[in-house]
């Protein structure tokens, strides 16, 4: 496997023939003066013709078969310069990652104090799921490789993981604020980390499993209408409703468990009375979001019963 030599390589600033240059990997260092636009649109450039360089040739060649130096040459640069923008070749295969995850960062810091934060976290990884909806057909190709090789399998993981920890420090840091909580709102007391992690998961989840289902059907459908269905399930099913003094973005979840007006309010799943017992299940990764909930469902009603 091709990897860098070291974590922050020394390069030369000037071209080498044909070779085009560019800023260090994971994105750009801020640049002064009128060129900065257009020199960070070159780096983006770079950045993906070397990565559709790297999925035609471990689609055609294999991904063990490929080196470094054929991505490079396909792209038309020098080794060193792929190193400026990858660590390695199966961090080609994603290209797009570093931005999304600082732009996801600067959604978090921005959203304003009174939104629900499961809400500014649900918008958090949509800006994910457009990434990979900007580019369809690329995406699906991606997704076809990805099942091929375990080792952009694990990258892909270790990739997903980022978000889901970026959410978890961003939830953590809500619970912690000094700030009023705001009518409608339901913290999990002592069982705010754990509030934090299982929400921040659940999203993360929710996404993936919408965004496999959408690459397997070809990059057809409305995806973000999909995913705005599985954050009402997670709403409904680890928060309790938003009442009317809680300012929310888009569509306002119905009070109650079951989402339909005239029901109770919902109680947080995860803030319920502390005599319960705990419920273990087990589900598929490929069932669908709502067979999953209502199994769950079915499994409290029997525990109840019981």
């Amino acid at each position: 496997m091709d990897r860098v030599q070291s974590a922050s390589p020394q390069h030369s600033a000037g071209p080498r023939g044909t070779d085009r240059t560019a800023g260090p990997s994971g994105g750009a260092a801020p640049e002064a003066g009128p060129g900065s636009r257009r020199a960070a649109a070159q780096r983006q450039q770079m950045r993906q013709d070397l990565a559709a360089a790297a999925m035609e040739l471990f689609a055609s060649q294999g991904y063990e078969e490929t080196t470094v130096d054929q991505i490079a040459a396909a792209a038309g640069v020098a080794r060193r310069t792929f190193f400026r923008y990858f660590r390695s070749k199966e961090e080609a295969i994603f290209p797009d990652h570093d931005d999304t995850l600082v732009r996801v960062a600067d959604l978090l810091a921005s959203a304003e104090p009174e939104e629900h934060p499961l809400d500014v976290v649900c918008r958090g990884i949509k800006e994910v799921l457009r990434m990979y909806a900007s580019t369809p057909g690329v995406s699906v190709a991606r997704y076809q490789l990805i099942r091929q090789v375990p080792a952009l399998r694990e990258r892909e993981i270790a990739v997903v993981a980022r978000y889901e920890r970026l959410f978890t420090r961003y939830l953590l840091g809500r619970f912690d604020t000094g700030e009023p909580i705001p009518s409608g709102w339901q913290r999990g007391g002592e069982d705010d980390s754990m509030l934090a992690e299982v929400s921040a998961a659940a999203v993360v989840a929710a996404h993936n499993h919408v965004l496999r289902r959408w690459l397997r059907a070809g990059g057809r459908g409305d995806v973000e209408a999909q995913l705005e269905h599985s954050f009402d399930v997670i709403r409904r099913t680890f928060w309790a409703a938003s009442t009317p003094g809680a300012r929310r973005r888009g569509p306002v979840v119905a009070p109650g468990a079951s989402g339909m007006p005239g029901d109770g309010v919902a109680e947080s799943a995860l803030s319920a009375s502390p005599g319960g017992e705990v419920l273990i299940t087990v589900a598929r990764t490929d069932a669908p979001l709502d067979v999953v909930v209502d199994s769950i469902r079915a499994a409290l009603s029997g525990t109840r019963d019981a």
